[in-house]
This record gives C-alpha cells, structure tokens and sequence, in this order.
C-alpha cells in the first residue's frame, strides 16, 4: 500500500499499486501503441481518400460532414470515457471502444451514400474518442509519474508517425484498391489489437462498492459539447455564423454547459468532479492546453493553404512540405519524455522551452511570404514542430502528478478534451480571421492597370474565391477566357494572380500572429505552474 501525503494541489490519498510482469506491461504498451497509431492514422488516411469517395458517391455539399461528425463523437466521449474508466475499469472499455471503432469502419467502407458515410463514421468517432481518451490514461496506470515521461513521449511520437504516413498510405490504397479499402484496412490490423488487450491488458481491482452512474450529467455534457462543437465545427464552413443552424447550436451549447454545472455540483459520483478545477495545477494546465490548441493547431492547419495558394505548389507537394514538422514533432516529443525521466522530473522548465520554441516557431511562420524559399519554409516548421513535441506530452503527466488516482482518467481526459475545443475554437475563429484579413487587403493591391483591362466580373470571381489560385483547372479556363487580349491579357492575369497570393499571404501572416499571442499567453501562464515533484510509485 502507497501513501501519498498530498499538499496544496494535491490531497492525501492512499493508493492501491500493481506490480506487473515485464512481459505483461510491454504487451500491453505495445497494444496502446497500436491502437492509437490505428485511430490518428484513420483521421489522416480518410481525409486523402474524401475527393475519390465524392466522386463516387456524391453529396460535395456535405463534403465537411464526414470530418465533423467523427471530430464531434469523438470529442463528446473523451470526458465521458475517463470518468467511466475511473468508476468501472479501463480494460473492457477499451476492448469495447476498438471493437465499435473497427464496426464503424467497415460500415463506412460499404457506405452507399454520403448519408451513410457521416453516420458510420458517427459511430466510429465514438469508439476513436474512447481508444484516444485511455490510450493516455493507461500510462498512468502502467507507470509511475518519474516513469511517464518516455511513454508519454512514444505516445505523441505515434500521433506525428500517423500524420506522415497516413496521406501517403491512404494515397497509395485509393489509388491501387479503391477508398473501400482505407476503412476496410483497419480490420486485419485492429483484430489482433483486440486479442492483445483481451489477453494482457491488466484488469484493476475497483473494490467492493458499487459506483452510481451519473445519468443526468452523462446526459446533460453530451447536449453540451455535441451542439457545441457543432456550431463551432459549421461556422464560416458549411453555414454563415448568423444562421440559425450556428447560433442555435451554440446556444444550445452554452445552456445546457450550465446546466451541466449545476447538476455535477449535486451529483454523488459526477462526470466530471467540480472539485478537479480547485485544483491550481490542474486548472492551469487545461487552460494552457486550450491556448495550445487554440494557437498552435488552429494556425497550423492554414499551412497547406499557404504552400499550394501563396508559392503555387500542388496538394501533393505540400503534403510532402508538411512531413518536415511532423518529423521535428516525433523526435522531439521522444526526447523530451526521456530528458523529463532521466533528469529530474523539471516539467516546469521543459513545458516552458517547449512553449517558447513553439511561439518562436509560429513567429517564424508568421514572416513568410511570397518570396519565401522552400527551404526556409520547412526550417520554420520544423522549429514549430519541436516546440510540438517538447510541449505536448508534458501537459498530460502534469495533471496526472497532480491529482488522486481515483480521479486520473477524468483528469486526464480533460487535458484531450480541452485541447480539441481550443483547436476546434481556432480553426472556426481563425478561418473567420484570414477569410476577413483576405477581402480586406485584396483592394488595396489590384493595380489600375488590372481593373481597366480585365472584365470585372472575373476580377470579382477570383477576389471572392482564392481556391481557385489552387485549382490549375479554373486557372487555365480563366487564361483562356482572356485570350483575345494576347500577351496582354496573360501579364494582367499575372498581375492580379500576384496581389491574391500576396494578399492571402499577409492574411495567413495576421493568423499566425494571434496564434502567437495565444502560445505567449499559455507561456505566461506557465510561469505560475507550481511544480510538485514526480512519485515514484
């Protein structure tokens, strides 16, 4: 038996340990391994697969559903996954959320529509949700908080190898099969994962009583965070922010978040514990989470944008001008779960080097331009990838360190949840952002010459669509259409293809520079971290 006496930030407990069998831990960790590389390679592989899947099946006007739908299951059951894993166990929601992840991918697969595509990966994005909540809970379980450090790492390692192979292997399996088969794939590899946890994964002993499951607050988070992320996930994309569909969803949202609170404050076994954010530690860290989310993956995802519309590359190319950063992030989420092991447990110190790379990084960024070469182009990733994964895998351990054992799952849970809203947040705030920045630059760049020598119907064509600097397509109809003026028509196309691209260059620039104020405000925060040193047991 472990007693903890606790301090300020954490109560005193008394604990329950395990020893496990070497063998048991490195199967089972390999199992966790697996499971997560198969769920963050699904989000990747299926996104390189969609315009195939459209092509075949139809239904381009419900293009952004298929993303949403699973981002949103997902999302809503990671709260939910840990606090029910805390009360009844880990190993057989685990099992079952492999189980319903490996159904909702074959279902997709034999989808006949795109109805039935959003509703399968519905389901899926459950069972992802509870592979991706216990894939950081579980280390916990396996390892001492003085231990986690280098498996935390290998976990995020795994989230970066997924999004380098995922475009390239969904790629290659459309191209050679058919898009039927990048759902379909998962079956022979989640099958033995399957069996690996039925054998190996350890069950803990949860005692005699017998918890009571919080009904009306299980109810009340899902109508919170589904209608939520929603409202978040359809803003600026699939309807306008004024629309009903919008503002209904994030009223909805925002109501019954409240409610929410009031019920947990009453319940005996709540969700989520109220008495998790009077915890310091915690608080902070979700909070810094948020920012991370909300500053470092909302501005990333433009960066596609920015190589094929700004420096005119192909989505081939820029999926490839991408793997730089992931690779940074892999090598330095490894290294900085062995340094936070091996030399003193200082997460403070690291989670702020983290964070401070990762501001530097997205200042760097936020300097590109028209003119920037490729090759700087990918240091400024690879910068904003190692400060990724210095930063990333510390938050986890932090809150883990912090709170009881009885609490951890939910506790950690958070941490993922928190971060998806923040980058959820970003990605709706931060579009709205580039699209505005966008149109409001874009005037003051088209020269005199262009306004009186183009049709201003085509003029206003391009302004209101910059996608079609990177459709080659729209572009050679576009160069076609201006024939009849010769070489002049081709040198004020130029022109204007030149004040677009500059324009949405200096947008993105205004997006990463808020991305930066958020990462600053996270490091801020970060100061007044308190740090409770590792258990060792």
């Amino acid at each position: 038996m472990n007693t903890d006496s606790g301090g300020p930030d954490r109560p005193a407990i008394v604990e329950k340990t395990y020893d496990l069998p070497r063998r048991e831990v490195v199967l089972t960790m390999a199992g966790v391994m697996l499971a997560m590389f198969l769920s963050s390679l699904d989000q990747t592989v299926v996104a390189t697969a969609m315009p195939r899947i459209i092509a075949d099946i139809g239904g381009f006007d419900r293009y952004t559903w298929v993303t949403t739908a699973y981002l949103v299951s997902s999302t809503a059951m990671m709260p939910i996954t840990g606090r029910l894993t805390d009360l009844y166990g880990r190993k057989w929601f685990y099992v079952f959320g492999i189980a319903l992840f490996l159904a909702g991918s074959v279902l997709s697969g034999l989808s006949q529509s795109l109805n039935q595509l959003i509703m399968f990966r519905a389901l899926q994005g459950i069972g992802g949700g509870v592979m991706m909540a216990n894939a950081f809970i579980v280390i916990g379980d396996l390892f001492p908080p003085a231990e986690r450090g280098k498996y935390q790492g290998l976990i995020t390692a795994n989230f970066g190898l997924a999004s380098i192979m995922g475009p390239l292997l969904g790629g290659f399996i459309t191209d050679t099969l058919s898009w039927h088969w990048v759902f379909f794939i998962k079956l022979p590899l989640g099958i033995p994962i399957i069996i690996l946890f039925i054998k190996f994964f350890p069950e803990a002993d949860r005692g005699q009583t017998k918890p009571s499951l919080d009904i009306p607050g299980l109810m009340a988070l899902m109508l919170c965070v589904v209608p939520l992320m929603l409202g978040l996930s359809w803003g600026g994309v699939q309807y306008e922010w004024s629309s009903v569909h919008v503002m209904a969803s994030l009223t909805i949202g925002v109501c019954m978040g409240m409610i929410f609170i009031l019920i947990e404050a009453r319940a005996k076994e709540p969700i989520i514990p109220l008495k998790l954010f009077r915890n310091r530690t915690v608080t902070l860290i979700l909070i810094i989470s948020f920012l991370a989310g909300f500053g470092m993956f909302g501005g990333t995802i433009f960066l596609p944008l920015f190589f094929q519309g700004v420096l005119g590359l192909s989505a081939t190319q820029s999926g490839s001008f991408l793997m730089p950063m992931m690779a940074g992030m892999v090598v330095a989420s490894i290294l900085s779960g062995q340094a936070l092991s091996r030399l003193g447990g200082h997460y403070k110190a690291q989670t702020l080097i983290g964070l401070i790379v990762m501001g530097v990084g997205i200042f760097l960024l936020s300097r590109m331009s028209t003119d920037t070469s490729y090759g700087t182009a990918t240091l400024n990733m690879v910068v904003a990838g190692i400060g990724i994964g210095t930063a990333l895998p510390l938050f986890t351990i932090i809150v883990q360190n912090a709170v009881p054992y009885n609490i951890m799952g939910v506790a950690t849970s958070a941490v993922q949840f928190f971060r998806q809203i923040g980058i959820t947040l970003g990605l709706a705030v931060m579009g709205a952002l580039m699209a505005s920045r966008y149109a409001a630059r874009v005037p003051g760049l088209i020269t005199d010459e262009v306004r009186q020598g183009l049709p201003a119907e085509e003029i206003s064509a391009m302004i209101g669509n910059p996608q079609a600097l990177m459709d080659p397509e729209a572009l050679a109809n576009l160069r076609d259409g201006l024939k009849h003026l010769g070489p002049l028509g081709e040198e004020l196309l130029e022109q204007l293809i030149f004040a677009l691209r500059k324009s949405l260059s200096m947008a993105i620039s205004d997006v990463f520079l808020v991305g930066m104020a958020l990462v600053a405000a996270a490091v801020l925060l970060t100061v007044f971290l308190k740090e409770i040193p590792l258990k060792k047991r």
